[in-house]
Parts: structure tokens; C-alpha cells; sequence
């Protein structure tokens, strides 16, 4: 076995998961933090710590007796949110927690930190290709989810800037298999049309990338990035329709699934928020959600590509094996 040991946090989470996979049979060792209510995929080279990124004195044994080994840490764990406002709990995992994370990484001396931001905390820019910047403020995007990875992006920038040897990567809409929590919305958006309870789409779309290249991507970060720098991991515009209508001929369905536009929605999205919180049950359609599917979403991961070798692969197998995937785990 070799000398490294992997840090992940979040380690249920859907990209962490995918993570885990591509780790499986490497020779190195990985460190799991998990929240009590939550279970890990068995590995053999893979222990899990319960714990909590908002509770600094909880963090300690994931980090214990790595002095001497080549400690990766890759902070995985965060709330994905499509709610305007920031609420005190995406706040204190988002931040908060990064922060903590921040302060251990310093304390036992890692080798690396790879912090896994989102193309939701750069600025949008209206009409044009958004690329990597080199800052950060809450106050340049909008939503709960964009705010919070703004804020703690700009702290592990600073902290990489004080000398924590710390990459930052920014995964666009990720979609694939292996979500056993059912935490992705748009793996939710596709489970509800393939049990045939999805009645509208609407029209509109989002650089939506398969989790396993972002999960490859985070690992070439780990290993080939620059401290300090920031890298894009996307794949390219996709159409809701595209989507579906790929669904639809995996599937066999005949009829395709009807779209309104962007501004029908949004007089459906009162309706729909009410019932949700009269429910409990998370709406995948919000004004925030509506709202990114009108956005410019032209990301580009021409400097991942140049620096890490990272690559993407197509629509149909990303589809094709989340449906498998969707499939298997209701039968289970």
C-alpha cells in the first residue's frame, strides 16, 4: 500500500461517492467523514470517521496520525440549494465548515487541499464565456447555494494565498449515477419521469456534467494542479428537451414530455413552493432553479483540459447509465 491517505469529506454525498469509486483499488488509504445518520459504499482501503464540518472538535480523528503520510483532503461536503435566501444551516456547513476545514488542514500539515466550489460562485456574465477568476464575494452572485460557495471559496483562495497548499475546482450541473441519498435535483428530475410522475418540463438548460469526470477531474486537481488556482469542471449546454428526449428513446416512450417556457413557470412557481412546504417535499422546480435554467451557462474547461487532462464523456452514456442506475436502486 502506498503512503497516501485521502481525506474526504462529505463522504455519502454523490460526488464523493464517485470519488471513492475511481480511488478503489489504488493502494492508498481513504478517510470518509460521514454524519451519524449516514453510511458509506464498503472498500477495502477505505475507514469512515462520524463527524460534522460545523463542529470543530469533531474533525480531529479524521485527521489523526497522518504525520508522515501524503494527506489529501478533498472537501466534498456542502448543502446543494436552489432557495434564494441563505438559510443558517447552508450557511454554517457551506462556510463555516470550509472554514474549520481550513483551519485542520493548516494544523496537521496536509499536502493538499482540493476544495470542490461550483460555477455557481463566479459571476455570471451576460452573453459571454465565463472562465476562471482569481476572487470572490457573495455579494457578484445570486441564491443561497452561490452566495455560500462565494464566501468559501474566497477563504481557501486566502488561505492558499498565506501558504495552505490548496486547488479550487468548480463543477457545473453534475448528473450521474451513484446517488444513494437522492440529494442530486436533476437525478430526482429524471427518477420522477421514469416512474412516469414528471407532467411538465420547462424550456431552458445548464452545463450539465456526468459526476464520474468530475470525480476524475477532482483527482488530476489533487494531483497536477497549481496552488492557488482555480479550474472549471464542465462539459457543455444541454437543453432540458435534449435530455429528456433522450430518456424518452432509452425508455421506448412514444410521447414526449411537454415544455413551457420560462415565464409560464415562473407564474407556477408560487404554486408549486406552497406545495412543497405544505407537503415537506423538496420542489426540483423553485424561482432559483427557474431562474439557472435561464442563465448563461456557457462554462469553459479549456484550462483543465490544457493543465490536468481532464475529459468528458457524451450525453447517451451519462443517460443511459443513470437510468440503470435509477433502475437498480429501486429494485434493491
Amino acid at each position: 500500500m502506498n503512503n497516501t491517505v485521502y481525506i474526504i469529506t462529505g463522504a455519502a454525498g454523490h460526488l464523493a461517492e464517485a470519488i471513492i469509486r475511481e480511488l478503489a483499488g489504488t493502494g492508498c488509504h481513504i478517510r470518509g467523514l460521514l454524519l451519524p445518520e449516514q453510511t458509506g459504499i464498503a472498500e477495502d482501503n477505505i475507514s469512515y470517521i462520524t463527524g460534522d464540518v460545523t463542529k470543530l472538535d469533531t474533525l480531529d480523528r479524521l485527521f489523526e496520525n497522518t504525520y508522515g503520510a501524503e494527506a489529501i483532503v478533498i472537501h466534498c461536503a456542502g448543502i446543494v440549494s436552489i432557495q434564494k435566501e441563505v438559510s443558517p444551516e447552508v450557511y454554517e456547513v457551506n462556510v463555516t465548515g470550509t472554514k474549520n476545514i481550513i483551519s485542520k488542514c493548516i494544523r496537521y500539515g496536509v499536502k493538499r487541499l482540493v476544495y470542490v466550489s461550483s460555477v455557481h460562485a463566479i459571476p455570471e456574465i451576460k452573453g459571454g464565456v465565463v472562465r476562471e477568476v482569481d476572487s470572490f464575494s457573495p455579494d457578484t452572485v445570486e441564491g443561497a447555494y452561490a452566495k455560500t460557495k462565494a464566501e468559501a471559496t474566497q477563504a481557501v483562495m486566502q488561505a492558499a494565498k498565506n501558504g495552505l497548499n490548496a486547488v479550487i475546482v468548480h463543477p457545473s450541473g453534475i448528473v450521474g449515477p451513484y446517488d444513494r441519498y437522492k440529494s442530486n435535483h436533476l437525478v430526482q428530475l429524471m427518477s420522477l419521469y421514469l416512474n412516469r410522475r414528471l407532467l411538465l418540463g420547462v424550456r431552458g438548460g445548464y452545463d450539465f456534467v456526468d459526476v464520474r469526470d468530475v470525480a476524475e477531474g477532482v483527482l488530476l486537481a489533487a494531483e497536477k494542479g497549481r496552488q492557488g488556482e482555480c479550474y472549471i469542471l464542465s462539459n457543455r449546454y444541454i437543453r432540458l428537451e435534449e435530455l429528456m428526449d433522450q430518456m424518452r428513446i432509452l425508455t421506448g416512450r412514444r410521447f414526449r414530455l411537454p415544455f413551457i417556457s420560462y415565464y409560464a413557470a415562473k407564474l407556477l412557481i408560487p404554486i408549486c413552493e406552497t406545495f412543497s412546504k405544505l407537503t415537506r417535499k423538496r420542489s426540483i422546480y423553485t424561482s432559483y432553479s427557474i431562474q439557472t435554467l435561464a442563465s448563461n451557462a456557457s462554462f469553459c474547461h479549456d484550462k483543465a483540459d490544457a493543465e490536468l487532462g481532464y475529459t468528458t464523456r457524451s450525453l447517451s452514456e451519462t443517460v443511459r447509465d443513470t437510468v440503470a442506475y435509477i433502475r437498480q436502486e429501486k429494485k434493491a
